[in-house]
């Protein structure tokens, strides 16, 4: 089993469930982007997931989009990641992911950028534009180094790519509460409870829901029938907003969503 697997049934066993808590790499700048990951990790998150940098980001909202093009823009390299996680994952347990598109992975060397992350600590990729019918590669590189490699499912999914996606996954599979791009919303889409179930209905064991998650009362709703709660933009917001200190209260009030918290 998976560090990442682990968390998250260590997570659903003592409190309900796991916060997954996700940042950009660089912003505002890269010695505060670690600070602010292990400041998420000390608050209550239980996996974090840290965005690589990227010119074109088709997936993302204006707040992460504002937030990599801040860390672009100063400089951010790929290596700069692994210096990232070497700092974050010498400082705390908390498994870590990076979520990246897939081109900056190939620019780069898949065997090269497996290898370094791996040797910084990091636990796997979560690869949103990368399908599993095209994922061996990469598959082969991260079990061959013990890394996690999570890919996407979505309400339009058919239950054949459901299939595949909870087949190449390690770590948990990715369910995409609605269509669509990234960012807070007042609700979040009822369509995540229905693929949730469809996923389960496939042999999924761990199954995270991110998109549109922003407060503490949809945390503990999306934990009544996932493993994970995955946070995004409402943190990027908070940190962009009120710097370190404004995340770490962001943090704790959507960790206030978990069903077992404090013991309640």
């Amino acid at each position: 089993m998976s560090r990442v697997e682990q968390a998250i049934d260590g997570a659903v066993a003592e409190q309900g469930g796991a916060l997954i808590g996700y940042l950009p790499l660089g912003f505002p700048n890269l010695d505060t982007s670690i600070e602010a990951a292990i400041t998420m990790a000390r608050n209550g998150c239980d996996v974090l997931e840290l965005g690589l940098p990227y010119s074109d980001p088709v997936m993302d909202g204006a707040v992460i989009q504002q937030a990599t093009t801040v860390a672009l823009a100063q400089g951010f390299r790929i290596d700069d990641a692994f210096t990232a996680l070497k700092a974050i994952t010498a400082e705390i347990d908390t498994p870590t992911l990076v979520m990246t598109y897939w081109n900056p992975v190939i620019a780069y060397g898949l065997d090269r950028f497996a290898d370094n992350l791996a040797a910084s600590g990091g636990a796997g990729l979560i690869t949103p534009d990368l399908i599993p019918d095209e994922g061996a590669a990469w598959i082969a590189a991260a079990d061959a180094r013990g890394l996690d490699h999570v890919f996407l499912a979505a309400p339009s999914s058919t239950d054949e790519r459901l299939a595949q996606s909870i087949e190449a996954s390690r770590g948990f599979v990715y369910a995409v509460s609605t269509m669509g791009i990234t960012g807070a919303r007042s609700g979040v889409d009822s369509a995540a409870k229905a693929l949730v179930a469809r996923l389960r209905a496939h042999g999924a064991k761990h199954v995270g829901v991110g998109l549109g998650i922003s407060s503490g009362e949809q945390v503990r709703e999306i934990l009544s029938y996932a493993d994970g709660a995955i946070v995004g933009s409402a943190l990027v917001k908070a940190l962009m907003d009120g710097g370190v200190s404004a995340l770490a209260e962001k943090t704790q009030e959507l960790a206030s969503g978990k069903p077992n918290r404090g013991g309640n």
